[in-house]
């Protein structure tokens, strides 16, 4: 989830047994938008050392020290990441394989999913209305259709690709 703010919490209420894992991407965008830009570099690097690291201990641990070195300058940074850190840790659960963050990003991202609703909303939009429930189906199916086949890269590792 992209980090709309309820969303997981609506979804849970629905489904209980749902496992929400936040877009590492949008928290890294909004933990740097009040950055001064010569901190900019460094603060990124930092947050990459949580994200990327290879138990969910160790990067609990990248995390404390990202506190330590950035908490006097940027203390929401750390406000936020520890007050979503059940929800930002879940890619954590699954093997290295899966989680990878450089290569396949499609676990820890919601840029896949945001681009295939874009698809949809684009040929949606246009229309006012449908003369029938099955005709707003095969738009979204064609729709679907054609954006797949822009979906070119391969997941690395990822069964005979």
């Amino acid at each position: 989830m992209d980090g709309l703010s309820g969303f997981p919490e609506t979804v849970r209420s629905v489904y209980p047994d749902t496992r929400v894992q936040l877009c590492i991407v949008h928290m890294v965008r909004n933990s740097t938008k009040f950055i001064l830009y010569k901190d900019l570099k460094k603060v990124c690097a930092d947050l990459k050392a949580v994200y990327s690291a290879n138990t969910e201990s160790a990067a609990r641990d990248a995390f404390e020290d990202f506190s330590k070195k950035w908490d006097d300058k940027y203390p929401m940074i750390y406000k936020s990441w520890d007050q979503h850190w059940d929800d930002l840790s879940e890619f954590f659960k699954y093997q290295p394989e899966i989680r990878r963050t450089k290569g396949s990003r499609a676990i820890y991202t919601t840029n896949a999913v945001e681009s295939l609703n874009y698809q949809l909303r684009k040929v949606t939009k246009i229309r006012s209305s449908f003369p029938t429930d099955n005709a707003i189906f095969k738009i979204l199916y064609l729709a679907i259709c054609n954006a797949s086949q822009k979906w070119t890269m391969p997941i690395r590792d990822w069964g005979g690709q």
